[in-house]
């Protein structure tokens, strides 16, 4: 064989080399409709997701629990050293396929008092059961 034809094979490996590599990954199913929920107090949260939270409060955590026809999200950020910190539900919406959660943890505000002891923020969510996954985003 003669360089053109090893040039010509290097260059059909190059370009399946590339081409392979070239894959579209299909985006998030498109969002059906924001979902209402309400925003639990930590005295309306079912005992049994209480102890859950307990249980994991330290870390970060995403936990679901149903009952009673209703789906209950929380997210937590884990310790923080100081108060001040609190989370807020960005967005909480259906697709075809899930339920999208979507948080973020918030600071103390500028020249806000805070004190030194360890906080654990965290959300929880109330709203009506749907048999889908829970996606955190």
């Amino acid at each position: 064989m003669g360089k053109k034809t090893y040039r010509r094979i290097w260059i059909f490996c190059l370009a399946a080399l590339f081409l392979t590599g070239c894959i579209s990954r299909p985006q998030k199913t498109e969002k059906l409709q924001d979902l209402s929920f309400t925003v639990l107090d930590k005295e309306a949260v079912p005992e049994e997701l209480k102890s859950m939270i307990e249980e994991n409060k330290s870390q970060p955590f995403k936990l679901t629990y149903a009952d009673q026809g209703q789906l209950y999200i929380a997210q937590g950020y884990g310790a923080q050293m100081k108060t001040g910190y609190s989370v807020e539900v960005l967005a909480l919406y259906e697709t075809k396929n899930a339920v999208y959660i979507h948080t973020n943890l918030l600071g103390p505000e500028k020249g806000e008092k805070t004190k030194e002891i360890t906080t654990f923020p965290y959300v929880v969510v109330q709203l009506k059961y749907i048999e889908k996954e829970v996606i955190f985003d």
